[in-house]
Parts: structure tokens; sequence; C-alpha cells
């Protein structure tokens, strides 16, 4: 993959339902990048995740995803622009009513696989990237939390996405749990090389597993360097501006 900026937000405006929430975001991911985005509830770092898969609108500024420039996106190329992005989510979002198989056989389906042989190979291949293969004719409703994280890690991986966002994906687990979690994620970011970008308040997180860090605060985004800023993590970023 090559070593260019992925990803680029170049003086963008990041609105909800109208509402400004963050003005003038200049942000440069390259491909394979781990980035966290950090901050208080409300200061928009989920907004950020939902510009870049298109939910929201870019109206004043320009945001770059590959060959996608959202700004002014048609609703066509939506479809197009998510298959390189996988998302994963704090609450799994898996379909209740499906197994497993039935839940990663249901996105092959809507991104355009037709031959059920490959489907069912591919579908085979990401549960034993997460360790789940054994598990694929379970319904959501037997899984523990963080097995369904782990099928809807293995979801996001279907159509082998440049972009993996993963919103709060620990938030809902106990510490050993989301340690496990983390560890998917970074055998799959050392193997694959996916960017990926993690939205979290968990301050652990970013001590065990190191990254790029992006703070989102006071309607502004920029990232933080401790090496240029002498910043202390722990009271700097997470005392201040993350809930302990």
């Amino acid at each position: 993959m090559p070593n260019d900026n992925y990803i680029e937000i170049l003086d963008a405006d990041i609105l909800n339902d109208g509402n400004l929430i963050l003005s003038q975001v200049n942000l440069s991911i390259k491909s394979g990048d781990l980035v966290y985005l950090v901050g208080r509830v409300g200061s928009g770092k989920s907004s950020i995740i939902k510009t870049l898969i298109g939910e929201l609108p870019v109206l004043k500024g320009d945001v770059r995803v590959g060959d996608f420039n959202l700004r002014g996106i048609r609703k066509s190329q939506i479809p197009l622009l998510r298959r390189n992005i996988g998302v994963v989510f704090q609450d799994f979002q898996l379909l209740g009513e499906q197994t497993v198989l039935e839940n990663l056989q249901f996105v092959l389906k809507c991104t355009g696989w037709t031959d059920s042989t490959k489907m069912n190979l591919r579908c085979t291949q990401v549960l034993k990237m997460v360790d789940m293969e054994s598990k694929s004719h379970k319904f959501p409703h037997q899984l523990s939390g963080g097995e369904q994280q782990r099928v809807a890690i293995a979801r996001a991986l279907l159509n082998m996405p440049q972009v993996i966002l993963a919103d709060e994906p620990t938030g809902n687990l106990d510490a050993q749990t989301a340690s496990g979690i983390m560890n998917i994620l970074m055998k799959i970011h050392n193997e694959y090389r996916p960017t990926i970008i993690i939205v979290t308040h968990n301050r652990s997180l970013l001590e065990n597993y190191p990254g790029r860090i992006i703070l989102c605060a006071n309607g502004e985004c920029r990232e933080i360097n401790q090496n240029n800023e002498n910043l202390n993590l722990n009271e700097k970023v997470i005392s201040e501006d993350l809930p302990v």
C-alpha cells in the first residue's frame, strides 16, 4: 500500500443536523496509520467518523478518502466509498434474527457479491481472523459482548477495506475483553496495514497501543505530539479533556 495521505481533511467544517460541531479541521492520515480520536462526549469525534463515511455532508472545505472527494459526493457514489471502509460500532449492530454467518453474508450481498461459494469462503476467512470460525451458527444473543465485537470486526473486514473506523470499540466491554479486542485490531493492523481510526475514552488504549492522537476540544481538532509539546498524556489529555 503506498505511503501517501489516504485521508485528507482541509479547512473543513464538520456539521451535524446543521449545527457547527468542529470548524476549519485540517487532518492528513497516511495509509497504514493508527490514529486515535479523543475528546469529551459531544466534542465531534463521532461526527468526523460520520463525515468520512458520507453520512454527514461536507459543505465547507474539502474531505478526501482515497479517490473520493466528499464535498458534493453523489448519493450513488456513497456505496462505492463505503466498500473501502470497514466500520466497527460500540453497540455491535448485528442483526439479532440472523446467525453470525448470515450477518456476514448479508453484508456481502449488499456490496455486490453473488457467488455463494465465494461468499462462504470469505466469511470463513474473516471469522478465522478473529477466532470466531466455530461460532458461525450462533445467533448474537448467544454470544458474549466480546464475541459479538469480534464478529463486528469480521464484518468490517469482509471487503478488505483500506480504512477501518472503530467508534468506541471497547466501550461496552470489561478491561480484559477490551484488551483482547485491541489485540485483534493490532494483529490486523500489523499484518494487513489498513488505516485504523479509533474513537475512544479509554486511556489505557493510548498507553498500551501507541498511535497518533487527535484531540477534539472547544470546537477544534488538533494533533497531540508528546515529544514536541512535552505533554503528559494522563494529566493533559485525559484529565482535562476526557472523562476518567
